[in-house]
C-alpha cells in the first residue's frame, strides 16, 4: 500500500491512525500542501479534487479519509473501527461526520487561504472564523460523546473511527490557539489517545515529511 499524505493534514492523520491501529504497513508518499504539490497534474490524476490523502492498495486508488477507512475496515477488519452493532455504528459515525462534514470543510487550509488571498480577510478575522466554527462543532461533540459508552476512547474501551477523527481535530485546534477548557471529555479522550503507540506512530511529528 501507498499513502499520499501531508504531515500536518488532519485528513491524512485520520488515515494514518487507522492504518497504525490495524498494523498495516504502507509506503509514505509526501505531498507538500504548502508549496502546492496537490495541484500538479500527475497528482490530480490520483486525486481529482486535489486533496490528501490518497490510498493506493494494489490496483485500487481511493480519496476521502472516511471512505478510505471504511474500505480498510472491510478489507482488513482487525481491529474494526466502525462497529457492526447498528446503534453504536451510528453514534460513531455521528461523531466522525460532525468533524468531517461540519467542522473540517470550513476550516481547512483551502478555505483559510481563500479567505486571506481572494477575500482579503486579515489574520485576526481569519483566526476568529476558525475558532468560531471549531468551538461550535466541539460543543456539539462534547454532548454527543455523552450518548456513547463511558471509557477512555470515544465509544468505550476500544478506539473507533470517532477517535481517528477527533484526535487530529483537537490537535489542529490546539495548534490554532483554541480554548478547549470547556470540553473535559474531549480533552480526556485526546490525552489518552495520544499516549497510545498507534497514535504516536501516526502523529505529525513522527512523519518523514515533518516540518518543525
Amino acid at each position: 500500500m501507498k499513502l499520499y499524505s501531508f504531515f500536518n493534514s488532519s485528513t491524512s492523520y485520520r488515515v494514518r491512525i487507522a492504518l497504525a491501529l490495524k498494523g498495516l504497513p504502507y509506503d509514505h508518499v509526501a505531498v507538500n500542501l504548502r508549496v502546492g504539490e496537490q495541484g500538479k497534474e500527475d497528482y490530480r490524476a490520483l486525486s481529482p479534487v486535489g486533496i490528501v490523502p490518497v490510498l493506493v492498495d494494489g490496483d485500487t486508488s481511493l480519496t476521502q479519509s472516511l471512505a478510505i477507512i471504511d474500505y480498510l475496515d472491510g478489507r482488513y477488519p482487525e481491529a474494526r473501527l466502525i462497529p457492526d452493532q447498528p446503534l453504536l455504528r451510528a453514534r460513531v459515525l455521528e461523531i466522525a461526520q460532525t468533524i468531517a462534514c461540519e467542522i473540517h470543510p470550513i476550516t481547512n487550509i483551502r478555505v483559510l487561504k481563500y479567505l486571506s488571498v481572494e477575500l482579503g480577510v486579515n489574520d485576526d478575522d481569519k483566526n476568529a472564523w476558525y475558532r468560531h466554527w471549531v468551538d461550535e462543532g466541539l460543543v456539539a461533540i462534547e454532548q454527543l460523546l455523552a450518548r456513547l459508552p463511558a471509557g477512555p476512547f470515544c465509544a468505550g474501551d476500544q478506539p473507533t473511527l470517532a477517535d481517528c477523527c477527533l484526535v487530529p481535530q483537537v490537535a489542529n485546534a490546539m495548534r490554532m490557539g483554541c480554548d478547549l477548557t470547556r470540553f473535559p471529555r474531549i480533552l480526556a479522550i485526546y490525552e489518552h489517545c495520544i499516549a497510545q503507540p498507534a497514535f504516536i506512530q501516526a502523529a505529525p511529528a513522527s512523519q518523514p515529511d515533518y516540518i518543525a
